[in-house]
């Protein structure tokens, strides 16, 4: 395996088989195979692919689709069925919540415990100790049992030890869905180190939000099979159409973050904060095609001033009728991590029905208690179905906010948020 490779995975296929009675497998050992008394599940079929060092990778899918298999199969806790999986490097693990450790040990000694078994001695986790509790942040409670805790202390302190054991893999399955806002931003925070440090993070989220922020790589699977890889946005896209379909063939994508065909002209590109790196995603059924930042009168102004209102408007154009649109505003700070969302239904409520032709302006006002420096905004339209969320057009780290002469050095505030919605002629 080359240097640059983190991660390969080839023809990597797991099968297990499913009795249905205990009995059933002594019947089988017995029988020499002339006779079977189980069922057999394929989880995951020929998968392969390269993770390369210092990428951040996101692995998506519906349940039930193989991700959390994948992920223990590289982690050495299965062994497959045929097929391989090479890792080059140190490989720290948050698969589940809580998974490996012990309900009456304290914190402190789970902390040890875990350090153990990545071959860590006594005086090196010792170092290391501070270092986890500080990042936990659960106080007194890390001498206490952890069968004493709650979800999010329990992923508190298992992050802290995953992430702080030098790991040159970190993998991730859905432990930063648990845990208060503030802490996922410390989370992400760390992350990005372990990244820019050159460290490789593979994660599984069904927060499709995550992975679109945060890597730059994502693969589709779906029961078991590898449908889509390459450019995150891509793949999103791809997993969008493919809940729209039951097609079962392989999808074959081509690396362009925006599938849709664009029947207006999109002015967001000439902003001049527009970062030339958004992350775009979608199925296009509503396209946001312009954007306008104001302060005091001032209309896309080069800085702003923090803890003074603002009006953050863009337009949109629907190209099929959407039931009841969502629309979203984020705020992260430069590094990617997320300070501040908020969107039209939590503000206002439902929203009207749109149909082809449709042409709208949302508004909203803010103001925004961040720190000095740059700052990314990210704009959404969305809509809700059986099926959840559906993104039409979601443009993820578009415009660039400069902030300046902070009010506050604080985090996650309260923005004062309001929404107005104008439909354009």
């Amino acid at each position: 395996m080359a240097n640059d490779i983190a991660i390969s995975v080839k023809n990597l296929t797991k099968t297990y088989r499913l009795f249905g009675h205990p009995g059933d497998r002594i019947k089988q050992f017995f029988s020499l195979g002339l006779k079977e008394y189980h069922k057999e599940f394929t989880a995951l079929k020929d998968v392969s692919f390269e993770i390369k060092r210092g990428e951040t990778v996101g692995i998506i899918g519906r349940n039930g689709s193989g991700k959390s298999t994948l992920l223990q199969l590289i982690c050495g806790i299965l062994k497959p069925t045929s097929g391989s999986v090479q890792v080059n490097g140190r490989i720290s693990a948050l698969l589940e919540l809580g998974a490996g450790f012990n309900p009456e040990f304290t914190g402190r000694e789970n902390v040890y415990f875990q350090g153990t078994l990545m071959g860590f001695t006594q005086a090196q986790m010792d170092e290391r100790f501070d270092d986890i509790a500080a990042f936990a942040d659960i106080g007194e409670f890390i001498e206490q049992p952890v069968r004493t805790y709650s979800s999010g202390m329990f992923v508190r302190l298992a992050f802290a030890t995953a992430v702080n054991v030098d790991p040159d893999i970190l993998v991730i399955d859905e432990a930063l869905a648990v845990g208060d806002q503030r802490f996922q931003v410390k989370c992400l925070e760390r992350i990005d180190a372990i990244r820019r440090g050159g460290g490789t993070v593979v994660l599984v989220s069904h927060v499709l939000e995550q992975v679109a922020h945060h890597c730059q790589t994502a693969y589709l699977l779906e029961n078991g099979i590898l449908r889509a890889g390459g450019i995150a946005a891509t793949t999103l896209n791809a997993y969008v159409h493919r809940q729209e379909t039951t097609d079962s063939v392989t999808t074959h994508i081509k690396q362009t973050p925006w599938a849709p065909t664009t029947l207006v002209a999109d002015r967001l590109a000439a902003h001049p904060g527009y970062t030339g790196a958004e992350t775009r995603w979608g199925d296009g059924k509503a396209q946001i095609f312009d954007a306008c930042i104001v302060e005091g009168g001032h209309m896309n102004p080069q800085k702003i001033t923090a803890g003074k209102l603002i009006e953050i408007t863009y337009d949109i154009f629907f190209t099929a009728p959407v039931r009841r649109p969502i629309f979203g505003l984020t705020i992260k700070s430069n590094r990617g991590a997320l300070l501040y969302s908020t969107n039209s239904r939590d503000l206002v409520g439902e929203t009207n029905d749109r149909d082809i032709g449709d042409r709208v302006c949302v508004t909203f006002r803010i103001t925004p208690y961040l720190d000095n420096g740059r700052h990314l905004l990210s704009f959404g339209v969305v809509s809700t179905s059986t099926n959840g969320l559906e993104p039409h057009d979601r443009r993820y780290d578009v415009i660039a906010l400069e902030i300046d002469a902070p009010r506050t050095s604080s985090g996650v505030l309260d923005m004062q948020p309001e929404f107005d919605l104008t439909t354009l002629p």
